[in-house]
């Protein structure tokens, strides 16, 4: 069975490598909606995959990292683009979540990258 669980950051970047006079050269923000999916066996005494408060315990810590900060600014995210921060955000969780197997991150209502490891 999976489980997903929603949270938001707000943060500003940078896109250093597109080219001159692309709008996202220029400092700008978003505020970006992050989904964590989890895929285990149902706990049938516990009647759930996880409990929630435990999947908002491991990835808070990453969302606290990036919530209103210059992201271009972490190392790794020089150039963070949407799928770079995805995988970005994938590589600190798969150690601490079983069952990770899909990481989604929007950036706008309309466009953002989803990363299922490699």
């Amino acid at each position: 069975m999976k489980i997903f669980k929603k949270f938001t950051f707000d943060s500003a970047h940078s896109l250093p490598n597109v080219p001159d006079g692309h709008k996202c050269k220029n400092v700008h923000g978003h505020t970006y909606h992050l989904t964590i999916w989890v895929e285990r066996p149902l706990d049938e005494k516990m009647g759930w995959v996880m409990d929630f408060a435990e999947l908002k315990e491991i990835i808070s810590p990453v969302v606290k990292e990036l919530d209103h900060k210059y992201i271009n600014d972490i190392p790794g995210l020089e150039n963070p683009t949407c799928e770079i921060l995805v995988k970005w955000i994938w590589d600190r969780v798969i150690d601490d979540l079983e069952g990770l197997v899909k990481v989604e991150l929007n950036e706008t209502p309309t466009s953002g990258a989803v990363y299922k490891g490699k």
